[in-house]
């Protein structure tokens, strides 16, 4: 039986030092540290417009790390970011961000920056960017491309985004009906970058014109002598119009096991491929997006401007009084046998859920961004001013238009100023709440899509009764005069 090394005391404090380097390394806190220094360090680059800075804390840090960082800065400040970066770097962060802050990296940059950056792009990013962008932006930056670059992003343009055609990348790996086993491997040992770029794609076969011939498989290419022609072991490609639409392609990759499918047009001619990644991602992205809608937060981040967001999320809140005033007018058939303060339970309904749709609203950014990678539990106090800024404004167009629905409804200005006064601030308490709840419970491990609904809906229904009842009892001489 063999002995255990002994240790001296300077081999075993080593150790411990060694495991208490381990530990901190990956203490959340010190996690924590390490990330504001590197945002302020960022920060202090760019308006420094300190290049090497900039490159060092890019290159030191992943790239959703960054991608957080982008999306606090200001649309000057990303600017300035993106154009000092390389084009390979600068396209790797577009890659990975959400389709409308992708847009916003790209979109104000200086065209022939933007060009660069966007034929580093692969194709269907590309083409989705400038679908995106406004018209005299996306064609200044085609007219700066390679012509060819330009003329392959117009032609995915013309496809809906949920086709085959609006889906696939233009690159595809294949070959002439005429080269042989041995060219192919030859292709794949030589090209490494190549053959990574068309990662999960079987070679496929064209003629001279272009039209799909067959398939070969990688296992089929390593088992054949090297002299031989493709035909002689490819096998029939099952592939897609570019019109066929994105339920058809899902059921087709759960009935087939294949990594990628050709797309061709009516006359046959390859016209690129669809991956089973992209059309999961495309699917993914459709079910988060119908999420979202049922929330009324669209595709918000809060890297967008306060306003438009505001604006954004007070459409659909204005035009809910109209249902509450429905839900509220059934309870006032009963107002005659109750007496005059009863009549503020009438509203009562209004205020609770009125605010909890807006700190619904709230919740369902911050899920996103958490999702996303654009948020995390030590950006809290960030998340709070922001949500404060858009729910002082909503707070109070709301609080005006529902007083004076309570105003008129009944008559009594102070009846009016009591509900106003309530829901403006129970809905700036509310989307306060809805924003930070989900990154405080992230950071105690507890799910927050699970425990943030009930939370915002029981605070937001406590405070609002609260509100509503307390400054009743405060203005009760006006409201029974």
């Amino acid at each position: 039986m063999s002995e255990k090394p002994e240790l001296n005391k300077s081999d075993d404090d080593n150790i411990k030092n060694m495991d208490l380097k381990e530990t901190t390394a990956e203490s959340p806190i010190n996690t924590e540290i390490e990330s504001k220094k590197n945002d302020e360090t960022l920060k202090n680059a760019i308006e420094a417009a300190d290049e090497k800075q900039i490159n060092e804390v890019v290159e030191s840090q992943s790239s959703q790390e960054t991608l957080r960082q982008v999306s606090w800065l200001d649309s000057d400040e990303r600017d300035q970011l993106i154009s000092i970066l390389s084009p390979e770097a600068a396209a790797i962060l577009v890659e990975e961000a959400p389709q409308e802050l992708a847009t916003s990296m790209i979109e104000n940059l200086e065209t022939s920056i933007a060009a660069r950056i966007i034929e580093e792009l692969h194709s269907d990013t590309q083409a989705d960017i400038v679908q995106d962008m406004k018209p005299v932006n996306a064609e200044a930056i085609l007219s700066a491309m390679q012509p060819e670059s330009a003329e392959d992003v117009r032609k995915l343009t013309q496809y809906a985004a949920d086709t085959a055609g609006g889906l696939m990348e233009l690159e595809s790996f294949s070959f002439t009906n005429n080269e042989t086993v041995g060219a192919v491997l030859r292709r794949m040992v030589e090209g490494d970058e190549e053959f990574e770029r068309h990662r999960g794609q079987h070679p496929y076969i064209i003629d001279t014109s272009g039209v799909l011939q067959g398939v070969v498989s990688l296992r089929g290419l390593l088992r054949s002598k090297r002299s031989l022609k493709l035909t002689e072991i490819m096998s029939q490609a099952i592939s897609v119009t570019a019109d066929t639409g994105q339920d058809e392609l899902i059921e087709l990759f759960d009935k087939n096991p294949f990594l990628g499918i050709p797309v061709v047009d009516n006359q046959g001619v390859l016209l690129g491929v669809i991956s089973r990644v992209g059309v999961a991602e495309a699917e993914l992205e459709r079910a988060e997006h119908e999420s979202l809608s049922r929330q009324q937060v669209s595709d918000e981040l809060r890297s967008m401007p306060t306003f438009l967001r505001a604006r954004r999320r007070l459409a659909w809140l204005s035009s809910n009084i109209v249902l509450n005033i429905i839900a509220a007018s059934v309870i006032s058939a009963y107002e005659d046998t109750l007496t005059a303060v009863i009549a503020i339970a009438v509203f009562l309904p209004m205020v609770s859920d009125m605010s909890g749709c807006s700190g619904n609203q709230a919740v369902g950014v911050s899920m996103r961004e958490l999702a996303l990678g654009l948020t995390r539990p030590v950006d809290l106090f960030h998340v709070l001013r922001k949500e404060l800024s858009v729910g002082i404004i909503n707070g109070i167009i709301l609080g005006i238009l529902i007083g004076i629905v309570a105003w008129v409804w009944k008559d009594n200005f102070y009846l009016g100023l009591v509900i106003g006064m309530a829901l403006s601030i129970n809905t700036i308490l509310a989307v306060s709440i809805g924003g930070t709840i989900p990154l405080i419970l992230k950071r105690f491990g507890i799910d927050p899509a699970v425990a943030s609904g009930p939370l915002l809906t029981t605070v937001t229904d406590m405070a609002g009764f609260f509100l509503v009842l307390s400054l009743a009892s405060f203005f009760m001489p006006q409201l029974l005069s």
